[in-house]
């Protein structure tokens, strides 16, 4: 829970559209993808892979924002308008970054192994950005 309150707390820092944390809570998707996230990576560490992945296509369907559940997400993420945004199940994505609309942190096949990107802390990536593979 101070994970996901720290998040809001974040949004309201770095977004002068958001008024206060209550807004943020209520009505930003990018935080709410991160619950729904939260929730299914957590699944997906115990092996509940099903579970996990109807949670994450759950946020998806609401959010429009579809995060994989194995996706590792450091924290203090904001996700701004990010309709369209999609974050690959070996994605890793550092402390305090930035992620606007439409990006793909996508993958480069069938490989078994790490197949999508990893970001480190402090990265900003702007609309419609599609990073692929096993780049930083």
């Amino acid at each position: 829970m101070k994970q996901l309150y720290d998040d809001a707390q974040n949004i309201v820092k770095k977004d002068p559209a958001a008024k206060n944390i209550i807004h943020v809570i209520l009505l930003y998707q990018g935080f709410h993808i991160l619950v729904f996230h939260r929730i299914s990576h957590f699944c997906y560490n115990i092996k509940l892979y099903f579970i996990a992945r109807l949670i994450s296509q759950l946020g998806r369907f609401l959010t429009g924002i579809e995060i994989h559940p194995g996706a590792k997400i450091g924290k203090r993420l904001f996700i701004d308008h990010g309709m369209g945004t999609v974050i690959g199940e070996t994605a890793i994505i550092g402390d305090d970054c930035i992620i606007y609309h439409n990006v793909t942190l996508g993958g480069t096949g069938k490989d078994l192994n790490k197949r999508h990107p990893t970001l480190k802390n402090n990265v900003l990536v702007g609309c419609g950005a599609q990073i692929l593979g096993n780049s930083q």
